[in-house]
């Protein structure tokens, strides 16, 4: 029986880019992150996967020995913290965050892939950051074919939001098929807010119990989207918790306390228009027919634990919900987020797109089993 080929999944958050590669074939064997909470989502959702808390700076070729034994890797992925080259924040170009760079590229010559997948902010090509970017770019081993870097808008792959991220792809010739730029040129349909989240029912309740996900039945809708209805899909065997499985047999997600508002403050959201932003709170307003901006994380506590600027509901007077946020980012409807919302919110603005992950992957995995299918004639 061929087995999956496999990857190591680097700065993985609660693993939107490790998602999208088990949806197009691949098996994360190992996924490491410093902070602990988001990273709980990747060992609530991806059972089979080593889940290791760790600073990947610290960790060496031993322990790369211990984690994957003497298993052949294929491909590292990951995306490195990106608030140093933010066009968002303040982008502090002394920023220790920025090292991380490196640090990826250093882990990948350690487990020496087939190829690797670096995500990023778009700051990184401006004049101030893209010297760092070739600096570490230039520590690769040159075995590798590094593509020019790349950048994918999210809209384009499918998801129902402008995000934009630079892709850095890099590949060994001797052990896979050629990788062409021209190949992550992606023109999908349009995905629009209404067909992204018109389905999701309106929020409930804040729960006192901490181990509450916030699960909801679905709203009434019969005329669902390709998207809502591909959203609504169950996992693969090997992927989500039991819970949310079972869940969603009786159609019912996670994700939906209630953001509390003051009635002045759900007024003024009320009366903002589709695609304004509302003066006061600098949220936009979510228009059925448009695409939401990119979801931006927050901050962590010890960044002062700052909340980001969530969108409005295109008509109920409120921010949105963690469900209707993971939709808008790509995450199907079994994945689970984090009982508390701050912690949710900052797992899915912090994440790759697993519907971007999973275009780019698709087209990896292709010219990767291609290989070997020759290779096996031959």
């Amino acid at each position: 029986m061929n087995e999956k080929p496999t990857l190591v999944d680097l700065f993985c958050g609660c693993g939107g880019f490790g998602l999208g590669a088990e949806l197009a074939g691949f098996h994360s064997l190992a996924a490491i992150d410093i902070d602990r909470t988001l990273q709980s989502a990747y060992k609530n959702n991806f059972p089979n996967t080593k889940v290791i808390n760790s600073d990947i700076s610290k960790i060496t070729k031993k322990d790369w020995e211990k984690i994957l034994g003497k298993t052949e890797i294929d491909g590292v992925i990951g995306g490195p913290p990106c608030q140093g080259y933010s066009r968002m924040g303040i982008g502090d170009v002394n920023d220790p965050r920025r090292q991380l760079l490196e640090v990826f590229f250093q882990q990948v010559n350690i487990i020496k892939p087939k190829f690797f997948i670096m995500e990023n902010v778009e700051g990184l090509m401006d004049k101030k950051n893209r010297p760092q970017l070739d600096k570490a770019i230039s520590i690769i081993d040159k075995r590798y074919k590094v593509l020019e870097p790349i950048i994918i808008d999210a809209s384009k792959c499918g998801a129902p939001t402008t995000r934009k991220r630079v892709i850095v792809i890099g590949y060994d010739p001797i052990r896979m098929s050629e990788i062409l730029p021209e190949q992550f040129i992606f023109n999908d349909p349009i995905v629009t807010v209404q067909d992204a989240i018109s389905d999701i029912p309106s929020p409930i309740k804040q729960s006192k119990d901490d181990q509450d996900y916030g699960f909801a039945k679905y709203r009434n809708n019969t005329n669902l989207s390709e998207y809502a209805q591909l959203m609504r899909s169950f996992p693969p065997v090997n992927l989500g918790t039991n819970t949310a499985k079972l869940e969603l047999n009786f159609s019912r997600i996670s994700g939906l306390f209630d953001t509390i508002h003051t009635d002045k403050v759900r007024q003024r959201y009320q009366n903002t228009l589709q695609g304004k932003v509302d003066p006061v709170s600098k949220s936009k307003k979510l228009a059925w027919n448009g695409l939401c901006p990119t979801l931006r994380a927050g901050t962590g506590s010890d960044k002062g634990g700052h909340q980001a600027v969530r969108p409005l509901h295109p008509v109920e007077g409120r921010v949105i919900t963690v469900r209707e946020a993971a939709r808008l980012q790509g995450f199907p409807d079994w994945f689970t987020f984090h009982p508390t919302k701050w912690h949710s919110f900052r797992m899915i603005g912090n994440s790759v797109s697993p519907i971007v992950s999973h275009k780019i992957l698709s087209v990896i995995y292709k010219l990767l089993t291609t290989y070997e299918d020759l290779q096996d004639i031959a």
